[in-house]
């Protein structure tokens, strides 16, 4: 039996990031979920730059609580850390971009 006690400020990380390692033109997919929704002020990073939802980019969020990033078609230099920050909560992990040799 899990009891979760919290006021309405006190989100906590669930689950956090973890490193994960893919290929050049795989997708990259990372997922952090918190206690409860309602968090304000939800943010993705890469390397310190904000990533924001587009083609390559899929920011989604499930029930307010489950937060999902996936980076499309990486490339190699998309290696670095990625960050979630939700408020004053933070987690973060490295993505790894691995390139294919080809050898003839």
């Amino acid at each position: 039996l899990l009891l979760l006690c919290y006021t309405e400020e006190e989100a906590v990380i669930v689950s956090g990031l973890t490193n994960t390692d893919v290929f050049v033109g795989e997708s990259a997919t990372f997922t952090c979920e918190l206690s409860h929704p309602g968090v304000k002020n939800v943010q993705w990073w890469l390397d310190g730059s904000p990533l924001h939802n587009n083609f390559v980019t899929e920011i989604s969020e499930q029930d307010g609580m489950i937060h999902t990033l996936t980076l499309n078609d990486v490339a190699c230099h998309d290696s670095g850390t990625v960050t979630f920050r939700a408020g004053s909560l933070i987690s973060s992990a490295k993505l790894l971009v691995k390139g294919i040799l080809l050898l003839e």
